[in-house]
């Protein structure tokens, strides 16, 4: 009985946040689904995309069908380095009675500091994303990684800091896949062709090439 539920379960097309969830000023897409625990603020999570249990976005835009596993922390907010001191009653000045209004022009440039996830992106177990990084489509993070530099389309990059180790695939097959861009597809066309996603890539490509 509990195999034949967990078949049966699926995401509604409007997304899913728990309860658990903390989410602020922040939009999700279609058939999203946010693990439990998370907090998210200042952030849009695009269609597909999912994220796991205990997750952190802040200042974040992530792209459709990105898988982000648990634990994973995405524009951690910075303190200011530059001042005499790096604690925050510098600019949360009204909790601690010191001012009647907080550092705002602070805080909005924190909020700039915007943290990109391409489509179609692998983010392993607790990998931390530092605040105005890209992380390009197709790109994968290993788990533990620290990014602290832009990360280049259908890479895979990992330790601490985050070095590229390899491409996923060829510069040429690259270029075509992001022609084609499927992501892009509606979900009845990616319904009726769902089974070629288990192609080879180069037989997808072949299939797909001409239809971008």
């Amino acid at each position: 009985m509990q195999n034949e539920l967990k078949t049966k379960c699926q995401i509604p097309k409007e997304g899913f946040v728990p309860d658990s969830c903390e989410v602020r000023n922040s939009t999700i897409g279609l058939y999203t689904e946010i693990g439990k625990d998370n907090y998210i603020e200042n952030s849009h999570i695009g269609d597909y995309s999912y994220t796991s249990p205990y997750c952190f976005l802040q200042n974040t835009v992530v792209g459709k069908f990105s898988n982000i596993a648990a634990m994973v922390r995405i524009g951690p907010t910075a303190h200011p380095m530059n001042r005499a001191t790096l604690h925050h009653f510098t600019y949360r000045r009204v909790k601690y009675g010191f001012a009647p209004r907080d550092d705002e022009q602070f805080f909005e440039w924190r909020a700039q500091q915007v943290t990109l996830i391409g489509h179609d992106t692998w983010i392993g177990h607790g990998a931390i994303i530092m605040p105005g990084v890209t992380i390009g489509n197709g790109a994968v993070i290993g788990a533990g990684a620290v990014v602290t530099k832009d990360v280049d389309r259908y890479s895979v990059t990992a330790g601490c800091p985050a070095k590229q180790i390899k491409l996923r695939f060829t510069e040429e097959q690259i270029s075509q896949i992001e022609k084609i861009a499927w992501w892009d597809w509606t979900h009845a066309q990616i319904a009726e062709r769902v089974a070629d996603f288990s192609l080879p890539v180069n037989e997808f490509i072949r299939k797909y090439r001409g239809l971008e």
